[in-house]
């Protein structure tokens, strides 16, 4: 059965008055702020006055190492949301807020899809509140402020070679990678070689989805590290000057962001940190808020379960002390099939015609993958639920061989039709997850935070991604070095690595073994509160492909836009 379009679907859709929904949360429509006639700001003091209230199930989805073309995360995020409340569970959907660059890239928007959607779509794909920008002003201002500092005599002795602090912007381009500034005469700054990164990838992005109040998102633009002294002492922000000036533009950043689906469940979309650079899930703001909203909160961690959920476990777990109660990793037959190296999928481009021939052999042989992030769930104590979400090209056969697979990890797993048929095609997935959740949890943080950096990324690099070790470049070895003598070794790591394997390669499928974790550079990201590694050819400014989806967008002679998907 062919469906209109997402663009198409969420244009019909009857949306119910944001106080309603809102009111259904437990939230007053005097803690809500209006942006247009279709989306809420909420007020901080809404997580105040909800804390005595009982806490949700808190379950997190992710997935199976992706194919380039995704495997609808979103999409089951959404219509789990939806099953949830139609089986009589009081539910509230927590996102992170799409990034421009990939929206007008290959990805496309980040709403879900079909009639699993967040809407109105147009909004939540382009600017909606102006978060992401407030989070490019306040990043660039530093990097003004400290081009400044240079320019005006540089009284703190900064070594401009040390200088870590790039620019950001939230398009991809690839052009602006790598650029020198203060070019020109004696008045335009001091040269130096610099860069820009997109904004989801910013610090400053990071520590906002990571900050629990004004007060401690105040404190952590402080702790912002930008290079060090020629004696080799951190430099921040505070120190700058810089950190009030940031705070004030992101004053209204901080508060969450509330939609709704095509179905009424409430939506809190805040913050968007890449998932493969940063930390890759929405805000810790938005699940205190949404953790004393009714029975359960759904939220997404970027990519695979290798990628966002290791980071949800083990950096936005351990800052908010919430343990998730349930894990949904999302499968589907063409991702299962790419992992068995026999077909070659590549973003932007049709499937190939023999990866749609029904074959459950295929299936079977790209289970490795499948059961690692069954794994990658359990090793920190966490049920998994399979969600196998089914596209019209799979085949019954293909369908049950994944469930088949998943049952003989152990896991419990149900199909999943919500495109077409919305939260009614995600029902025995939500009763499914719903009887994980009941069980006791046994939440456990894989490293402790004394444990030295060197330990910490070891032990994700073999128990997470099966590696047999780590390797450091000369640079980033003096790098860790310098972060455990700066005081910064009780944090988290964020490893910044490819999100098309479990590998640092990204042409590895499956779960390979017998390699070698490659770090080739390690960033203080004091603020935010991690070390940030990152490894092999990760960049952290994607750049367009030849086939954009920024070529399909337009508006129509009303006004509306066309194109985007």
């Amino acid at each position: 059965m062919q469906i209109p379009s997402d663009l198409e679907i969420a244009r019909e859709a009857a949306l119910k008055p944001l106080t309603s929904i809102a009111e259904r949360m437990g939230i007053r429509s005097d803690l809500l702020e209006q942006y247009g006639e279709s989306v809420v700001k909420v007020r901080l003091e809404a997580a105040d006055e909800l804390a005595e209230r009982p806490r949700a199930r808190y379950v997190v989805v992710t997935a199976v190492t992706p194919t380039p073309l995704g495997e609808g995360k979103t999409t089951t995020t959404v219509g789990l949301g939806d099953g949830l409340n139609r089986i009589g569970k009081q539910t509230t959907v927590a996102i992170r807020q799409p990034s421009m660059g990939p929206v007008f890239g290959i990805k496309g928007g980040a709403a879900g899809g079909g009639y699993s959607q967040v809407v109105p779509m147009e909004t939540l794909n382009l600017h909606l509140t102006g978060d992401i920008h407030a989070v490019g002003a306040a990043h660039n201002l530093l990097a003004a402020m400290l081009d400044n500092h240079l320019y005006q005599g540089n009284t703190l002795e900064i070594d401009p070679h040390s200088i870590t602090w790039r620019r950001v912007l939230d398009v991809n381009d690839r052009s602006l990678r790598n650029i020198i500034t203060g070019l020109g005469g004696r008045t335009d700054g001091t040269p130096r070689q610099t860069g820009f990164d997109i904004t989801a990838a910013s610090e400053v992005m990071a520590l906002l989805s990571l900050s629990t109040s004004l007060r401690d998102l105040r404190s952590r633009l402080g702790r912002i590290i930008v290079g060090n002294t020629r004696s080799g002492k951190p430099v921040t922000a505070e120190q700058l000057g810089a950190a009030g000036a940031m705070a004030a533009l992101l004053r209204d950043a901080i508060k969450p962001n509330l939609l709704q689906t095509l179905e009424h469940t409430p939506v809190l979309v805040h913050t968007g940190p890449f998932g493969n650079i940063a930390t890759g899930n929405s805000s810790v703001v938005a699940d205190l808020i949404g953790l004393r909203s009714g029975d359960f909160l759904v939220t997404e961690a970027g990519f695979g379960a290798d990628m966002g959920a290791e980071r949800f476990f083990n950096i936005k777990c351990r800052i908010s002390g919430n343990a998730p109660d349930a894990a949904v990793v999302v499968a589907t037959v063409r991702a299962l099939k790419t992992h068995s190296g026999r077909h070659k999928v590549v973003a932007g481009r049709p499937l190939p015609e023999e990866i749609l021939a029904e074959n459950p052999d295929d299936v079977r042989a790209g289970a490795a993958n499948l059961r690692k992030q069954i794994e990658n769930c359990r090793l920190h104590g966490v049920s998994p639920v399979v969600a196998v979400n089914a596209f019209p090209t799979d085949h019954p056969s293909e369908l049950e061989e994944v469930r088949r697979i998943a049952t003989e990890a152990g896991a419990r797993s149900a199909v999943c039709t919500n495109v077409p048929d919305g939260g009614r095609g995600a029902e025995e997935l939500a009763a499914t997850v719903a009887e994980a959740a009941e069980e006791s949890s046994d939440f456990t943080l894989l490293y402790p935070d004394h444990a030295p950096l060197r330990e910490k990324v070891e032990s994700v690099a073999r128990n997470v991604y099966g590696a047999d070790g780590v390797e450091y470049s000369k640079l980033a070895a003096q790098q860790i070095d310098s972060c455990e003598r700066n005081g910064l070794g009780t944090l988290p790591v964020c490893i910044a690595k490819t999100h098309l394997s479990i590998s640092a390669d990204p042409q590895l499928r499956g779960a390979p073994t017998g390699w070698t974790l490659p770090v080739r550079e390690v960033r203080a990201s004091a603020g935010a509160g991690f070390v940030y590694l990152i490894c092999g050819t990760m960049q952290t400014m994607p750049g367009l492909s030849g086939s954009p989806a920024a070529f399909h967008i337009d508006l129509d002679d009303e006004g509306r836009i066309s194109g985007l998907s």
